[in-house]
């Protein structure tokens, strides 16, 4: 793959700014964002963004072979079924059937998330899936911002 194309953090840094914003304002458990950040980013082929994600759930405490098994969720018994349920609703989102989202993935959210948990997680969904789309297009290498996330803390060069 060749390098970057262009620098969207700068190029639209207004845009960039704002947009940052609004992915740090959920409130939702900082674990349960990674692994969706972490799974939507694997789904996406998001080099970088599964690249930092990784790191940021280091750096928070998360142990490793449970990220290891984020692309092998269903079958792993490292996940409790709140965390599944966020899984599965990351996948139904990011992968939208040409059918929707079925009343069985939303029933399933629902066993687990109260209404405004749901709706902030899928705007959670909604975000990642938004800077997959930025990092893939304009071919942002992993690890190139490390330094400015504080990501070296990881220490997973």
């Amino acid at each position: 793959m060749s390098d970057a194309r262009i620098d969207y953090f700068s190029q639209s840094a207004t845009l960039f700014n704002k947009y940052l914003a609004f992915s740090m304002a959920f409130q939702l458990d900082p674990t349960l964002s990674l692994l969706i950040d972490i799974r939507a980013s694997q789904l996406n082929g998001c080099a970088f963004c599964l690249d930092m994600h990784v790191k940021q759930a280091k750096i928070h405490g998360e142990r490793e072979l449970r990220l290891h098994h984020v692309a092998i969720w269903r079958e792993s018994p490292l996940f409790t079924p709140k965390e599944r349920a966020a899984l599965a609703w990351t996948e139904a989102l990011t992968r939208i059937a040409p059918e929707g989202i079925s009343d069985a993935a939303y029933a399933e959210a629902r066993e687990h998330f109260g209404e405004q948990e749901l709706s902030d997680l899928t705007w959670r969904v909604a975000a990642i899936n938004g800077w997959n789309r930025m990092n893939v297009a304009f071919r942002m290498a992993p690890g190139t911002r490390d330094g400015a996330f504080g990501l070296e803390k990881a220490g997973l060069a």
